[in-house]
C-alpha cells in the first residue's frame, strides 16, 4: 500500500529539483523532511510541502505506519514553457523560455 501526492505547474526548472530529489530520493521520511529543512536550496521548499502532504495522505488513507514510510518514487517532469521575448539591441528580441515542473512523489512502507 503506497501514499502519492503532486505538483504541477511549479515555476522552478526541473534542472533546479532534480539536484535536490536526488539527495532525498529512498530515504526515509523522517530523514528526508530533516534534509529539505536545512537545505538552502530553492526548490526544498515545495519538495518539503509536496513529501508533507505524502505523510498526511498516508495518515489519512489509514492502515500504514507513518514512522516507517520512506520515498519509494519521486518523478520531476517538465511542465509547460511560458514563451516571452526580450529585446535586444538594434531592434531584435531574443526567445526566454520560463520552464515549469510536474513533481510526483510516491510514499511507501519498509518492511
Amino acid at each position: 500500500m503506497s501514499a502519492k501526492a503532486r505538483i504541477r505547474m511549479l515555476r522552478i526548472t526541473p534542472r533546479k529539483i532534480r539536484a535536490v530529489a536526488n539527495e532525498i530520493r529512498g530515504k526515509g521520511v523522517q530523514e528526508a523532511i530533516d534534509y529539505l529543512t536545512f537545505c538552502r536550496r530553492r526548490a526544498a521548499l515545495p519538495l518539503l510541502k509536496l513529501i508533507k502532504s505524502a505523510v498526511a495522505n498516508a495518515d489519512r488513507k489509514g492502515g500504514m505506519d507513518v514512522d516507517s514510510l520512506y520515498v519509494k518514487e519521486l518523478l520531476v517532469d517538465q511542465g509547460p514553457t511560458m514563451k516571452r521575448w526580450m529585446p535586444r539591441a538594434r531592434g531584435s528580441a531574443t526567445p526566454v523560455l520560463k520552464r515549469s515542473s510536474k513533481i510526483s512523489m510516491t510514499l511507501d512502507e519498509r518492511q
